[in-house]
């Protein structure tokens, strides 16, 4: 049985981020789902993540982007048949470890400016990239008509999502995962990605030269590549 593959996207985003990205690998013949992310904190999200992963028959491999690692981190091993984790600029975490704190692991990340704050009626704060700064800040190696919708488009996330601490003990520590991020990534600085990868024993790690945070949309070939590659160790694994 080939693998289900869970695209799960990041902050400032929504699901059709991964639109380049399903259509060859369903072509491959993969079922996939690109999950709708609630962005409202990193427990709650990977508890609902977790419900999904629980609900596939067989393998899984998970994708996530930016915050949507942090939820692949925090998918609990006995939650399904996870065979891979493909990180696409994505937040590998440590236990304790928040998206803020990775995103200082080295210098670079320039979001906090960037984010203007609306105050929620719980007492919570949602957090939106200014959508005259979202272009330079998120994706500036995409055309900037395309930047302009997606600033429109783009959906929050809590301010305390941010720098709430990750669970213990992260998925990566026993399931196989793959990295690709982009040299020019204003989020998640690339030497936070290396150090990432390096410590969560990366199968391969590809930095692509000049690639923004949104390294899925720009790149999606490569992106693609990451992806069967985890897909195809997994069925080799199950020979």
């Amino acid at each position: 049985m080939k693998p289900t593959i869970v695209l799960v996207h990041g902050a400032y985003a929504e699901s059709s981020s991964w639109n380049d990205v399903i259509t060859p690998l369903v072509d491959e013949g993969h079922r996939v789902i690109a999950w709708a992310v609630p962005l409202r904190g990193v427990a709650r999200d990977a508890a609902a993540l977790t419900d999904l992963v629980r609900s596939i028959d067989g393998p899984v491999v998970l994708v996530g982007h930016s915050y949507g690692g942090a939820l692949l981190s925090n998918v609990p091993a006995d939650a399904g048949d996870v065979q891979g984790l493909v990180f696409v600029a994505g937040y590998a975490l440590e236990p304790g470890e928040s998206c803020g704190d990775a995103s200082s692991l080295a210098p670079g990340g320039t979001l906090g400016p960037t984010l203007t704050r609306v105050p929620l009626g719980d007492g919570g704060v949602d957090t939106y990239i200014d959508p005259a700064r979202y272009h330079h800040q998120f994706a500036e190696d995409l055309p900037e008509a395309q930047t302009t919708r997606m600033a429109v488009t783009q959906r929050p996330v809590t301010e305390a999502a941010l720098f709430e601490p990750s669970g213990d003990p992260p998925l990566w520590r026993t399931v196989p995962s793959w990295f690709v991020f982009g040299e020019l990534d204003r989020n998640i600085p690339a030497g936070a990605h290396r150090i990432m990868a390096e410590r969560a024993g990366s199968r391969r790690t590809v930095e692509i030269a000049g690639a923004s945070h949104v390294v899925g949309m720009s790149h999606p070939a490569e992106t693609v590549q990451m992806v069967l590659e985890a897909t195809d160790a997994s069925a080799s694994a199950a020979v």
